[in-house]
């Protein structure tokens, strides 16, 4: 596997059999597709922290009880849930999936094909929350579908599903599925391997589909987005002109999960980072409806959140959801930290990628609960280090031909950020980010190299795409001034 570092600096238990049992297991209680679903779940959660009428809280506390999925510990035994502490003040880890699924009327008009996929169950989004223990950040780390990796033993309703070797991320999802025939199998066998890949011990997932991204986004109104330049796509029938742009349920969600046509590169990864970005905007939307303050929007949003997700037991509680509402009613969406794990070229495949070395950094800021940030002078040496790595990055190729020329360019035009090391130190307080001397503008989160018209945020070392300067995009390209 390629992003292996855990606490104890040993490599993990691929045959998921000697080490000690951990806490991750599955269990859950809704539907939906991935973005939304860490949206879906902030604004559920924020959603509980207005004042309800008794009926309404029994209302949302019978949906959440009927939903609920037993968990299956990694040993295949059945384990009483964790609750989530509203008062623990505790670094709460949570995995995200989205479910391409076809099951459903709606799910199947949103991502096309016919009856004959409705049992064909994928996940082709993943991500990784992390929500610290004062509750003053949020990190966000993207898993490519396409990534190859080592995928350790796990437990299923109806078995084990036996270690696999360099395969797709996305199959691990698939491959649960397949032999238990439930959510909660595909969810756990992920949730296994993510806490190998990383380290991690994560014990508590969110699920959600294509059908209840929509939902949950025309609950809150649709949501207003950045678009940098003419998209189309006959795949998804999403046709967006360039600017501000309103979107519905259908429309953000062809957004999240368009591949092809004008203003995409073909690529997962590429994909990875307009879901990062649908989902500050969508929190950005809660915040300025005031949801905190009314009462009855507040509960239909909340409604359609839960209803929409599928929750690991930990997380099903209505008085966890609760106390985590309370404690976030007051978080900055700018410190809302979302990235894409960082990769390369898999040497064995042009279209399939592999961790690159940083990415056990990432990780490692995740087990010592800290914010995926970097300092300004940290920024001005990742750039710096770009020269360094031209080589590298003149051949690192995405998940698809056409991101193997983008990224080229891209490492290219990190090669010249090395003589100018000596960068402005100050970020721009409207845009976020920072311009060294050369003129080229740097991510100071991850310091990635900014690509002036459309905002995408480029490895400096390896050109494959980590996320989106949403702040200067916004402001820069639209004219929209940040919000703080």
């Amino acid at each position: 596997m390629t992003s292996r570092s855990t606490r104890n600096g040993k490599l993990p238990n691929i045959r998921g059999g000697n080490a000690a049992k951990p806490k991750h297991s599955i269990g859950y209680i809704s539907r939906h597709r991935v973005l939304g679903v860490f949206v879906a779940a902030l604004v559920a959660v924020v959603a509980f922290s207005g004042t309800f009428a008794a009926a309404s809280y029994l209302d949302i506390d019978t949906t959440i009880r009927n939903n609920a999925v037993k968990v299956i510990s990694s040993d295949g035994s059945s384990t009483s849930p964790t609750t989530i502490d509203q008062y623990a003040g505790k670094t709460l880890n949570i995995l995200i999936l989205g479910q391409d699924t076809r099951s459903g009327s709606e799910n199947a008009a949103i991502g096309g094909g016919d009856t004959s996929d409705a049992s064909n169950h994928q996940s082709d989004t993943a991500m990784v929350m992390q929500i610290s223990a004062d509750r003053s950040y949020i990190n966000l780390v993207s898993i490519p579908r396409d990534s190859l990796v080592d995928a350790p033993s796990c437990q299923t309703t109806k078995g084990t599903v036996a270690a696999r070797y360099n395969v797709m991320f996305n199959s691990i999802f698939a491959t649960g599925y397949a032999t238990g025939g439930d959510i909660a199998s595909a969810a756990s066998c992920t949730m296994t391997a993510v806490n190998a890949l990383t380290g991690l011990d994560i014990s508590n997932f969110i699920v959600v589909d294509f059908s209840g991204l929509k939902s949950m986004i025309d609950a809150i109104g649709g949501v207003d987005v950045c678009i940098p330049q003419d998209t189309e796509d006959s795949y998804t029938n999403l046709k967006l002109s360039k600017g501000y742009q309103h979107l519905t349920g259908t429309q953000a969600t062809q957004y999240a999960r368009m591949r092809h046509g004008t203003g995409t590169d073909g690529s997962d990864i590429m994909r990875t980072t307009r879901q990062q970005y649908l989902i500050k905007a969508l929190l950005n939307k809660a915040v300025s409806k005031n949801l905190l303050t009314n009462s009855s929007e507040l509960y239909q949003l909340a409604k359609a959140a839960i209803s929409s997700l599928q929750l690991s037991e930990g997380l099903a509680s209505t008085t966890g959801l609760a106390g985590l509402a309370m404690s976030l009613a007051n978080i900055d969406s700018s410190h809302i930290y979302a990235q894409t794990i960082p990769v390369e070229a898999a040497p064995s495949d042009k279209n399939r990628v592999v961790w690159s070395s940083s990415a056990s950094e990432v990780w490692a800021k995740f087990q010592k609960a800290q914010p995926l940030t970097q300092s300004t002078q940290s920024t001005s040496s990742a750039s710096a280090s770009s020269s360094s790595s031209s080589a590298a990055s003149s051949t690192a190729s995405s998940s698809s031909a056409s991101t193997q020329s983008s990224s080229s360019s891209a490492a290219s035009a990190s090669t010249s950020t090395s003589s100018s090391a000596s960068a402005s130190s100050s970020v721009n307080a409207t845009t976020g980010l920072i311009t060294n001397s050369s003129g080229q503008l740097i991510d100071p989160a991850t310091g990635g190299i900014v690509d002036p018209e459309t905002g995408t945020i480029r490895d400096a070392n390896t050109g494959q795409y980590i996320g989106i300067a949403d702040r200067y995009l916004q402001y820069t390209v639209c004219g929209v001034p940040a919000q703080e």
